[in-house]
C-alpha cells in the first residue's frame, strides 16, 4: 500500500460562495464537524455519475457516499453510517486518467520539456473537444469552470497586490509565466498538426493545467486523475488520505473517524500552508496549523567583506532545502515555521538563518576564517554554534529581530489595507479572494511574531545571563 498526496503545483479546492439552483436540490439536515449546523444538497446533476463510473470500472466503488454540494462546492457526503476504519471508496486504476491516455500522435510529438501536468492537461482538452462522444464525458463535463476557481494564477494584477508581502505573490507570477512557456512549447511541437488541438487558447490550457493540479494525485504513472475521489474536500486536521495499491491496482480511502448520514466526508490533501493551498488549490484556511513564511535576507552591497561572506555561505552554510511549495532555502531565502515557545530552543527558526546572521556580524577576514575552520570540524555546518563573543552573538540575533520587525510592520499595513470582506459593495469573487489574502497574511504574520518573540527572549537572556558559548551550544542554559 502506497501513500498518495495531491501534487503540489496547482490544485483546487472549491471555497466559492454560491447557491445551488432550487430545482437541483434534495435537502438533508445534518450536524458535522466540518459544518456544525446546516444542510447539504444532493447534486441531482450527478445522480448518474457513480453508476456510470462503476459500470465503466466493472466494480463497486462506494456504497456509503453520495455526491452533494456544500458551501465549498461539489462534495461527498455519507449516505449511511460510516465507522472509523471503513473503506469508503475504492477506485480501480482502469478508470483513472493518466498521461498515458494522451493520443499517441500527440504524445510522440512532445519532447521531454513537456511535463506530466501539461500532458494530462492536454488529455482534458482533447476530451473536451470530443464533447459528449468522449468516453470520459460524464467526468470531464463536471469539472469546475474557470469562474469557479480561485487559484492565484487566476488572480488579476490588482488582486495579487493584496498578497505582495507573501512569497506566493512572485510564485504566482512565475507559475503564470511557466504555464505560458509550456503552452508555447506544445504549440511548437504540434505546429505541423495543429488540428489535433483545434482552436485551444492559452486560457484554455491554463484552466486545464489548474484542473490537473487541483485534482491529480502522484502515482506510479506520474499523475492520476481519480474520478469520484477528487470530489473529496480538504481538512488539514484529517488523517484520511488517498492510498494507492499497485498490487491491487486501485486507490482507496479509509475513514479516520465516524460519520453520520448527511455529514460531509473529508480527507487531507497534504500538510500544506496557505501559500500552497492558494497557489495550487484556490482556497485558504483560517489559523492553518501548517502555515510558514518565506523571508529573504541579503548580504549588504556596502559590506566590505561581501564577496568573502557570500563565498563562505555558498560553500558551507545554506543547503538547498525545498519546502512543500518547491521554494528553496537558498542563499538569501529562508522558510520559517511557527516557534511554539518563546522560551524554547527556537525550533521553527532555521539554524541556517541564524548562521547567516552570525556571518553578517563578521568584520574581519580572520573571523570568517575561524568560522570556516569551525565548519570543517562540524560536518561542514557553518556557524551553527553560538559565537564566542557575547556582543557579536547578540548583534547577530538583533539583526534578525530588526529585519523580522520590519517585515511584521509591512504585513500589518497590508492586512489593515484589506477592505472587510462583508462590505456590501464587493462582488462575490473579490470578497472570497480578499478573505483568502487575509487568511494568508494573518497566518504568516503569526509565524513572524512567534520568531520575533523568541529572538527578543534570546537576546534578553544573553544580556542578563553568564555567557558560556559551550553551554549555549548544547542548549543547557540558553535557548538557541
Amino acid at each position: 500500500m502506497l501513500w498518495a498526496t495531491r501534487i503540489s503545483n496547482i490544485r483546487l479546492y472549491q471555497r466559492s460562495l454560491f447557491t445551488v439552483p432550487h430545482n437541483l436540490r434534495t435537502k438533508l439536515k445534518f450536524s458535522s464537524l466540518s459544518e456544525p449546523q446546516g444542510c447539504c444538497y444532493l447534486d441531482e446533476d450527478c445522480d448518474d455519475f457513480l453508476p456510470w463510473l462503476e459500470q465503466k470500472a466493472g466494480a463497486k466503488i462506494s456504497s456509503v457516499l453520495s455526491i452533494g454540494k456544500s458551501a465549498h462546492g461539489r462534495s461527498l457526503f455519507a449516505s449511511k453510517t460510516i465507522r472509523t476504519g471503513d473503506c469508503i471508496l475504492k477506485v480501480p486504476y482502469s478508470v483513472q486518467i493518466t498521461p498515458d491516455n494522451l493520443l499517441p500522435e500527440i504524445k510522440s510529438s512532445l519532447g521531454d520539456d513537456v511535463g506530466n501536468i501539461s500532458k494530462l492537461a492536454l488529455v482534458i482538452l482533447v476530451e473536451q473537444k470530443i464533447g459528449q462522444k468522449s468516453e470520459w464525458a460524464p467526468y470531464i463535463s463536471r469539472l469546475p469552470q474557470p469562474g469557479e476557481m480561485h487559484n492565484t494564477i487566476f488572480w488579476s494584477k490588482g488582486e495579487l497586490e493584496m498578497i505582495r508581502q507573501s512569497s506566493v505573490y512572485q510564485e504566482s507570477i512565475n507559475l503564470k509565466s511557466q504555464t505560458e512557456n509550456n503552452f508555447r512549447a506544445i504549440k511548437r511541437a504540434l505546429q505541423h498538426d495543429l488540428e489535433l488541438l483545434g482552436d485551444i487558447t492559452y486560457e484554455d490550457f491554463m484552466h486545464a493545467c489548474a484542473l490537473v493540479g487541483s485534482r491529480a494525485w502522484g502515482s506510479i504513472k506520474g499523475l492520476s486523475l481519480i474520478p469520484f475521489a477528487d470530489f473529496l474536500n480538504h481538512d488539514g486536521g484529517s488523517e484520511a488520505i488517498v492510498l494507492s495499491d499497485d498490487d491491487k491496482q486501485d486507490s482507496e480511502v479509509i475513514a479516520d473517524r465516524d460519520y453520520g448520514p448527511g455529514e460531509q466526508v473529508l480527507i487531507r490533501y497534504g500538510k500544506f500552508p496557505n501559500a500552497t493551498l492558494m497557489l495550487d488549490f484556490g482556497f485558504s484556511l483560517p489559523n492553518n496549523i501548517y502555515d510558514q513564511v518565506q523571508v529573504q535576507f541579503k548580504v549588504p552591497h556596502h559590506d566590505l567583506l561581501r564577496e568573502m561572506k557570500i563565498d563562505l555561505l555558498r560553500r558551507h552554510c545554506i543547503p538547498t532545502i525545498k519546502d512543500v511549495n518547491g521554494f528553496n532555502s537558498s542563499l538569501e531565502s529562508f522558510t520559517i515555521k511557527e516557534v511554539r515557545s518563546a522560551k524554547g530552543k527556537g525550533k521553527g527558526l532555521p539554524q541556517s538563518v541564524r548562521a547567516f546572521a552570525r556571518v553578517l556580524t563578521c568584520t574581519t577576514p580572520e573571523e570568517l576564517s575561524d568560522l570556516a575552520m569551525e565548519a570543517a570540524q562540524n560536518d561542514g555546518r557553518l556557524a551553527r554554534r553560538p559565537l564566542s563573543n557575547r556582543s557579536k552573538e547578540i548583534q547577530a540575533h538583533e539583526i534578525l529581530l530588526l529585519l523580522i520587525t520590519q517585515i511584521i510592520q509591512e504585513y500589518n499595513a497590508a492586512i489593515k489595507s484589506l477592505v472587510p470582506v462583508n462590505s456590501s459593495y464587493m462582488c462575490e469573487r473579490l470578497a472570497v479572494r480578499r478573505q483568502m489574502a487575509r487568511d494568508l497574511l494573518s497566518g504568516e504574520l503569526r509565524i513572524l511574531k512567534s520568531a520575533s518573540a523568541w529572538l527578543k527572549n534570546y537576546c534578553a537572556i544573553l544580556t542578563t545571563t553568564t555567557y558560556h558559548c559551550e553551554d549555549i551550544g548544547d542548549y543547557r542554559t540558553i535557548p538557541g
